[in-house]
Parts: structure tokens; sequence; C-alpha cells
């Protein structure tokens, strides 16, 4: 099963907060975290890094376009939807020109949002500038580095950069076989033990106990990131 991408839901309308977090959660690929003002959106997105971000335009402590400004300037590149009441060009170029990728208005249908998001999400996930969260790192694929809590950086050869991402993209055990072409393409000459010791590398530079894996684990006959 794929694992869930975190959304930051940012809203100061709890019940329309609530009610979109219930239903994306229900979708069973999403993990929410809500905040209700710009202040607790920054605290969170200093301290965790989400795969997409719903926001609000009206928040109590400020202008969410400003806040997505802000979260650009932090280097967020995870996909952003602005809400707002608005429906004016004017509004929504101001919105698009903050950063946000989207523009929806209020009220809006659940599955027309939820169509944006997909869309969205899609797209970034071919992105090689997009930032990922594996277990307790960042990735980053165009710099080939993995970045722990500590800020610690650790370097990847670029087959251990398209392995990671190959397996994040899938959010799924992938075969053997696969991944071996995926990464390698079709060459006779490159057999699974080329992958399996490639593997056994990555291991020794993500896991605290390599030989007891908890990130990058085998599966079925394959391989899988969990979350």
């Amino acid at each position: 099963m794929p694992s869930a991408k975190r959304i930051l839901l940012v809203d100061d309308d709890k019940m329309l907060r609530t009610s979109l977090a219930e239903q994306l959660a229900a979708e069973g690929a999403y993990s929410i975290v809500e905040a209700g003002s710009c202040e607790e959106a920054r605290a969170l997105a200093r301290e965790s890094l989400y795969e997409f971000i719903v926001l609000d335009v009206g928040l109590p402590d400020g202008d969410g376009r400003v806040l997505c400004r802000w979260l650009r300037d932090s280097g967020v590149t995870a996909p952003v939807i602005l809400l707002t009441a608005s429906d004016s060009d004017a509004d929504m170029i101001e919105g698009l020109e903050s950063g946000a990728n989207d523009y929806v208005t209020k009220p809006f249908r659940f599955a027309v949002l939820m169509a944006r998001v997909h869309a969205h999400l899609r797209s970034h996930s071919q992105n090689e500038d997009a930032v990922y969260r594996i277990g307790p790192y960042t990735f980053r694929p165009s710099a080939k580095i993995l970045i722990d809590k500590s800020e610690k950086k650790i370097r990847l050869t670029e087959k251990e950069t398209n392995i990671l991402k190959f397996l994040y993209r899938s959010g799924e055990t992938v075969p053997r076989e696969m991944l071996l072409h995926e990464v390698w393409g079709y060459n006779p000459a490159v057999t699974t033990h080329t992958l399996e010791t490639h593997i056994y590398r990555l291991r020794q530079k993500i896991e605290i106990n390599p030989g007891q894996a908890r990130i990058l684990i085998t599966e079925s006959g394959g391989y899988r990131l969990m979350p």
C-alpha cells in the first residue's frame, strides 16, 4: 500500500477544516496536519516536510498569500492550493504570483478540490527539484543527498538516487526485475545481483541497523520504502 502523503491544511474555519481533514483522511492516501493561523502554519512548516499544502487566504493573523510567499522563500517546493472567498481576477493573479500552484474559490465541491490535489501531486512527483520525506530524512534528488534531522548530509550516487526516487514515486513494493530495468535500463549484462549490491550499500548509509532494515525493506520479491 502506498505510504500516506502528508498534507498541511491551514484554515481558521474549524468546521470547514475538520470536514476537509476527515474527507482527505477517508481517502486513505493522506496524513493530515491542521493549522488555524499563519503562526501555527509557520511553526509546523519549520518542524516537518509536507507533500501538499491547502492554504486559506483569509487568516486571523495575516494574509495566506504572504504566508505562501514565505513558504517559497523558505525552500518549500510542495504544491500549494489557495482557498478564498473572492473570485476576482486581480486576487487570483496575486495568489498565483505569491507562489501558489492553484486557486479555489469558496464554496467549492470536495471532488473538484481533490481532482486538483491529485493533478498537482502527479505533476510535482515528476519535478526533479521536488523535495521528499523518506523516514527521518529529507530527500533532495536533484542534489543527490539525504538530510537527517541534525542537518547532516548523506551523499548518494546517481544509481542510489534513482532507486530511492523510483521507490518513493511508486509508493508500493516494486519487484526486483522492474526496479532493475527502471534504474539500469534493459541491459542483459546487468543482473539482480547488481541491484542487491546497491541496496546493501544504501542500507549501510540510511539504516540505523542495516541488518534489520526499517526504511528500505525487502518484501514479496521486491523492495519498498516505509513511510
